[in-house]
Parts: C-alpha cells; structure tokens; sequence
C-alpha cells in the first residue's frame, strides 16, 4: 500500500493472511501493546473522545517535527477496542502525517477483520481512524 507506514503495512498483511481462529487471538496481544498515557494526559483532558465507539475511548494526535505521536484511552474490559488503538500504536509509532492520512479508510475491512468482529466494533475502528487523521490533518 504506497504510503502506508511500513510496520502498518505489515500488521495488515499479518492480520490478512491469518487464519480467521488466530485473528481474535491477535487482537488480543495488540490490547496488551497500547501505552499508558503520560501523566499530563492522566484526566483526558486534551483528548478526543471517540462517541461512536461502545465504550469510552478517547484520542490524541499531534504532529512535532515532521513525526505524528498518537496517545488513546480505552478501558481494559474493551479488548477488541484496545486493540484498534495497539494496532495504530504501534503500526503509526514514528509516521509522519502524509503517511498517516494514506492510510485507507477501510483498513479494518482490508485486515479481515470485518469477517471476525461485529460490523459495529468495525465502525468504532474506523471512526477512530477518522478521528486520528482528522487531528492530523488539521496539525499539518
């Protein structure tokens, strides 16, 4: 995918071919993989809260120095969406804002993960995605 952060192009592919059994048990090692949120984030305030999605979860982006840094919030009893924001985490870690909007709109639909999780938590990931670029968008 032209644009797309490499390590993001990796996990797509990753999730893609895996068989449909073993993608409910990645997500939930990328639940596990989302950081804690700096102190200064602690009470959310700066972060956007995303209302499309189940549970509360909120989101920041900011772009310094040519670098998108993302922080979320989502409780630990939500591990699907935990997992949307390990997967962007970590697939956006070190992105800079041109890469970030390249990537698709319907990248939970190119994972395959439409086939193993509820259209709804599919909609949830991809408003936060939305969300996300539209944080970068307005920074750029």
């Amino acid at each position: 995918m032209a644009g797309v952060p490499p390590r993001l192009a990796e996990i797509i592919e990753e999730f893609a071919s895996a068989p449909r059994d073993v993608v409910l048990e990645m997500l939930l090692e990328y639940a596990d993989a989302v950081p804690p949120l700096p102190a200064e984030l602690a009470d959310r305030s700066g972060m956007e809260q995303v209302p499309e999605c189940q549970t509360p979860f909120y989101l920041r982006a900011t772009v310094a120095d040519g670098t998108v840094q993302t922080w979320f919030d989502c409780p630990p009893e939500a591990p699907t969406t935990r997992a949307f924001a390990g997967i962007l985490a970590e697939g956006l870690a070190g992105a800079t804002p041109e890469q970030v909007l390249a990537v698709p709109d319907d990248l939970y639909q190119r994972m395959g993960l439409a086939t193993a999780i509820s259209p709804l938590r599919v909609r949830g990931g991809s408003a936060i995605l939305a969300r996300l670029k539209r944080q970068v968008r307005e920074q750029r």
